[in-house]
């Protein structure tokens, strides 16, 4: 008997009422023979892992643009801690794990240089073409642009999840719900830990009325916050938080948005990186023909120029769009021509 007929009728057996079973999935776009080894959704996360895109995100902004020291987090590691705290709410609801993480792991793939600060640049100059979001983005990678072009192929579920990971989307499955909630709870309660290594907080800045309900520690405030989603939807069919739980993780949200996301520190840096956005997309718009591999095949294949344009910087880590604009922008000294 193939492994994968066991794992399925093991999903049969042990996930629950409101778990989307492998078995049970939408397909991908183009028919694929199933493996013999591993659920769709095992095969999915696989691809996801193994992809260029995901690779890149070691070196892609989190929350500190080119941050001294090694640990502050970066687009990779923020994915890695969703795809823990997801998997973990997962589990103690009986839905699919594997599904889970596939989102988990694919949710940021788009994801710009330079974190939110690239990704507000980019949607203003595309604005005359419904803008840009890296959730979109992150789609269009796994159904366009990785494997040169032919795409991920992967289940509905997956697209359907990674395309509604904001706080915007309505995910289809329970899967993708755990994954949008887990994405908020993650990058809330790392960014304050480095934001204090960054010496942007004290331990003690945090207001005391969450302090009192969640604790002082990360980990103090991801269990709470873990803890009682499982608790307000253990069989419901509904992924959320108690009352209070939400308030606490909107005041807390807010309370960074003024302390650190918007603060002049953090705004002279998203100028910077906005400014090296925004002549990279001029030049690339002006002279397309000196973009690279599979997004001159793009253009070749009758891609608008200004969405390879997005593709191609979108793409690229925080410092190969720096030393792509010293290279196109910054005088050499004559010694080094």
């Amino acid at each position: 008997m193939e492994l994968r007929l066991l794992q399925e009728a093991r999903e049969e057996r042990l996930l629950g009422t409101y778990a989307k079973k492998s078995v049970d999935t939408k397909g991908r776009e183009r028919f694929e023979e199933k493996c013999d080894i591993r659920t769709d959704f095992q095969r999915d996360r696989d691809r996801i892992i193994h992809c260029k895109s995901f690779r890149r995100m070691k070196h892609k902004t989190q929350v500190f643009i080119s941050p001294e020291g090694d640990h502050y987090r970066t687009r990779l590691t923020h994915t890695l801690e969703v795809a823990q705290i997801a998997r973990s709410l997962a589990r103690a609801l009986c839905l699919n794990e594997d599904l889970t993480e596939a989102i988990a792991l694919g949710h940021d793939l788009g994801h710009t240089p330079f974190g939110h600060a690239g990704e507000r640049k980019l949607s203003k100059l595309c604005e005359a073409h419904g803008g840009f979001s890296h959730n979109e983005q992150s789609l269009r990678v796994v159904e366009r642009l990785e494997k040169n072009g032919a795409g991920l192929n992967l289940t509905w579920e997956v697209r359907d999840g990674i395309l509604n990971h904001r706080t915007s989307g309505a995910p289809s499955t329970m899967e993708g719900m755990v994954v949008q909630l887990s994405d908020k709870i993650a990058y809330t309660n790392h960014d304050i830990d480095d934001a204090v290594r960054a010496g942007m907080l004290l331990p003690e800045d945090i207001p005391e009325e969450i302090v009192a309900l969640i604790g002082t520690t990360s980990s103090s405030r991801i269990n709470a916050m873990i803890r009682d989603t499982i608790m307000n939807s253990a069989g419901n069919g509904e992924i959320h938080m108690s009352k209070q739980m939400r308030e606490t993780l909107t005041n807390l949200r807010e309370f960074m948005f003024r302390r650190v996301y918007m603060s002049r520190v953090a705004i002279d840096e998203h100028e910077k990186a906005e400014k090296i956005i925004g002549d990279l997309y001029e030049y690339y718009i002006a002279h397309p023909e000196v973009m690279e591999g599979e997004f001159l095949q793009l253009l070749q294949e009758g891609e608008p120029v200004w969405q390879v344009t997005c593709d191609y910087i979108a793409c690229m880590t925080d410092r190969f769009a720096v030393a792509k604009y010293s290279q196109l922008f910054i005088p050499k000294e004559w010694s080094k021509l």
